[in-house]
């Protein structure tokens, strides 16, 4: 088993008023050639936007975008005509392929809404772009892994062009349990919203990050109550 650690205060930072964002790899202004992706994982921002802001219009390709609120409203519009408001609970996703302009901007003109921004570099290019979003109940990761991304649309969550599976789980302090890597040479990115946790023999606390790879298994235990993203992805692509 291999692993690396990224401590919430190591991450990049940019504070432009109407965003506050920070960056778990190299991104915009934030430049580390040690930290430019964890296998297929090429962007984690954790984002906090202002009442009435957002990101105007702007175009991507080839690349599989995901939104994960964790308080507030996000709305989404695109020029493929897809309109979508997700709040915590729910995530959304988009196919850039060929490509696609979007818009992301807060729903509220007075309440902030953070969310987590995820790219996912894909398996295949030039794919017909797509758009999805789904709501999970929060029910169902309480003190289990919970599915929210899949490679399958016949699979639970959305689903990406790209051999990669997200779960979210909501632990109760003490709780413990074993994650199951789903394709061999994956490797798994564990990022801690809430809480503290052990994970494959390492202290977490809150939105540190840490890789884990080259392994089939390893061991989860909460320290307190946690919420907890992981996402496996291919460490080759």
């Amino acid at each position: 088993m291999q692993t690396t650690l990224h401590p919430a205060d190591s991450r990049g930072h940019a504070n432009h008023g109407w965003l506050n964002s920070y960056h778990s790899f190299s991104f915009a202004g934030y430049h580390n050639p040690a930290r430019m992706h964890f296998g297929a994982l090429r962007v984690l921002n954790d984002d906090t936007v202002a009442g009435g802001m957002g990101f105007g219009a702007h175009p991507h390709d080839n690349m599989e975008i995901i939104s994960i609120p964790l308080s507030g409203t996000l709305e989404h519009k695109d020029n493929a005509g897809n309109h979508g408001i997700i709040r915590s609970g729910d995530v959304q996703m988009m196919s850039a392929g060929t490509g696609i302009a979007h818009s992301e901007k807060n729903h509220s003109s007075s309440e902030q809404v953070k969310f987590l921004q995820i790219w996912i570099i894909p398996n295949k290019r030039n794919v017909t772009p797509r758009y999805d979003q789904q709501s999970f109940r929060a029910e169902d990761r309480r003190n289990q892994f919970q599915q929210v991304l899949s490679p399958s649309p016949d699979d639970a969550g959305v689903w990406i062009e790209q051999d990669a599976w997200f779960h979210l789980a909501d632990f109760d302090a003490g709780h413990a349990a074993g994650y199951q890597v789903k394709k061999s040479g994956n490797g798994v990115y564990v990022f801690v919203l809430e809480g503290e946790a052990t994970i494959a023999g390492q202290q977490l606390r809150r939105r540190d990050g840490l890789g884990i790879w080259e392994t089939e298994q390893f061991d989860v235990q909460a320290t307190t109550d946690t919420q907890l993203l992981l996402m496996e992805v291919p460490m080759q692509f």
